[in-house]
C-alpha cells in the first residue's frame, strides 16, 4: 500500500487513469482507509471540474508585443 506522500506524487496519474493496474490498486486500497487523502482527492477533481468549465482567457495582441518588447530591452541590458 502507498504511504500518503507517494499518494499525494501519483493523484494526477490516477485521476487521468495513467497508473499501471497494480499501482491504481495499491492507491485505491490506501485511499478506502485515508480519510484525508480521500478528501484530498474528492478536493482535486472538484478543483479540477471547476476549472474546467471555463476558457482560457484571451489577451489583446499589444499585450504580447509589450511582453517581448521589454522582455527583448531587459535581455539587452543584461549582457
Amino acid at each position: 500500500m502507498f504511504s500518503c506522500r507517494q499518494i499525494y506524487d501519483l493523484i494526477t496519474e490516477y485521476d487521468e487513469g495513467s497508473l499501471e493496474t497494480a499501482d491504481r490498486r495499491r492507491f485505491e486500497a490506501h485511499v478506502v482507509i485515508c480519510p484525508p487523502c480521500r478528501g484530498f482527492l474528492s478536493q482535486m477533481r472538484a478543483t479540477r471540474e471547476h476549472l474546467g468549465h471555463g476558457s482560457p482567457p484571451e489577451f489583446p495582441a499589444e499585450l504580447e508585443d509589450s511582453i517581448v518588447s521589454a522582455f527583448q530591452a531587459w535581455k539587452k541590458q543584461q549582457r
